[in-house]
C-alpha cells in the first residue's frame, strides 16, 4: 500500500492498493484486486480492477444506475468513510450492474439510515480478464465530511459461479469478514 500527494489546484491525495482476501474465503478465480482512492476537494473517485478468470466469476450484468439495497450479496464494491474523529460512517456499495447504495451509521453497525443523495457516478469497463469500476461521489451531500480527515475501509465482494463468496479488504480483523469494524479503516486521506 501506498499513499501519495500529488499536485494540483485542489490537492488531490492518492491512495493505490491491493485488497486480499479474508483467510477463510479464498478465490482462486481473482489473482488480483487493485483499488484506488483521489479526494478532491469535494469529491472523492474509487477505482476498483479486477484481474483473473472472470468467466468463474458471477458478475451481474449492467442496468441503468440507480439505488437497490442488499448489493453485498452479490458481486460488489465497498467504501466505508468516516471523519477521522467520529464513529459514524456512511457505507457505499457499488455493483458492476451499475446499482448503488448510500447508507449511514451513527456507530458500529447501529443507527443505519438511507443517505438521501444524488445517484453517484458509476462507470463499468469490462474485458476478458479484468473488470474495472469507477466511482465518483460527491462529498457535497455529505457534508459533515467535506472538510473532514477521512478514514477509508475499501473493500469488495465476489460471488464465484458455484455462488460461493468471497471477502476481500486492505485488512480484515479477526474472526468473520467484517467490513464495518474499526480495524479495516486503515486508510487515512486529508
Amino acid at each position: 500500500m501506498r499513499s501519495v500527494r500529488t499536485s494540483g489546484s485542489d490537492n488531490p491525495i492518492v491512495f493505490d492498493g491491493a485488497l486480499c482476501s479474508h483467510p477463510d474465503t479464498p478465490c482462486p478465480a481473482i489473482r488480483r484486486i487493485q483499488v484506488q482512492a483521489r479526494r478532491h476537494t469535494t469529491r472523492l473517485e474509487l477505482r476498483y480492477r479486477i484481474e483473473g478468470n472472470l468467466e468463474q466469476i458471477l458478475v451481474p450484468p449492467e442496468l441503468p444506475p440507480q439505488r437497490a439495497d442488499k448489493l453485498w450479496q452479490h458481486t460488489c464494491f465497498e467504501a466505508f468513510l468516516r471523519d477521522a474523529e467520529a464513529t459514524g460512517y456512511v457505507e457505499l456499495n457499488f455493483a458492476p450492474s451499475s446499482e448503488w447504495a448510500m447508507y449511514q451509521f451513527s456507530r458500529y453497525r447501529t443507527g443505519m439510515s438511507n443517505v438521501e443523495a444524488p445517484p453517484p457516478h458509476v462507470c463499468v469497463h469490462r474485458g476478458n480478464s479484468e473488470l474495472q469500476l469507477d466511482a465518483v461521489v460527491d462529498l457535497v451531500t455529505l457534508p459533515w465530511l467535506v472538510h473532514a480527515q477521512l478514514k477509508l475501509a475499501l473493500c469488495a465482494v465476489i460471488e464465484e459461479a458455484d455462488h460461493r463468496m468471497s471477502y476481500w479488504a486492505l485488512a480484515h480483523p479477526a474472526g468473520k469478514p467484517d467490513f464495518h469494524h474499526a480495524d479495516g479503516f486503515v486508510v487515512t486521506i486529508r
